[in-house]
């Protein structure tokens, strides 16, 4: 995550896709992070272009890699996994939709931020901005705490150790196609 989103006291957690889960839950504290960037942005008084642009990269890069990480990868691994009584589908149902919202809100909150960009003004500036920054951090809130508690859990139990190879793998592949960590 780029370090103009956050404290330099919050250094973003470095782990690799070689370790699937534990890549996820250090993607999941990325998020944690840009939610309080989020905030941070709406209460921002005086324009900086630092962290406005920090934002915009972050959830067109990061944050949309990682929703394609879980749709096409994690998910569907976790669903042929689970057991009846696991009853997961309910769960990634809401999530699946979830990851909807947070396309629609994250578009939202791209767009204003560019108007910030393109003004040279603070979000608070922009009608709606300060709504949007801030109906997208408690969105994303709500849905990685249903992902730390149930889903993180349940893939711990039923992964295989050649299903987090086959993750590890894809997760690496497609960072690797768009130039990024290995």
């Amino acid at each position: 995550m780029n370090t103009g989103m956050h404290d330099v006291t919050e250094a973003a957690r470095q782990v690799t896709p070689h370790d699937p889960i534990e890549f996820m839950l250090a993607e999941h504290l990325n998020h944690r992070r840009m939610c309080k960037a989020l905030e941070r942005l709406a209460a921002m008084t005086e324009f900086d272009a630092t962290p406005i642009t920090a934002m915009v990269d972050y959830i067109r890069f990061d944050l949309t890699l990682h929703i394609i990480d879980e749709e096409e990868d994690f998910f569907p691994l976790l669903r042929t996994r689970c057991l009846q009584d696991d009853d997961i589908d309910a769960v990634l149902a809401r999530l699946s939709t979830d990851h909807e919202t947070d396309k629609a809100l994250s578009a939202q909150v791209r767009d204003m931020l560019n108007a910030c960009l393109i003004l040279r003004k603070p979000p608070r500036v922009i009608d709606g901005a300060v709504e949007a920054l801030m109906a997208f951090a408690t969105n994303e809130r709500r849905h990685l705490a249903l992902e730390n508690a149930v889903i993180i859990p349940i893939a711990r139990r039923r992964f295989t150790a050649e299903d987090l190879k086959m993750l590890s793998r894809r997760l690496l592949a497609r960072r690797r196609r768009l130039g990024g960590e290995s």
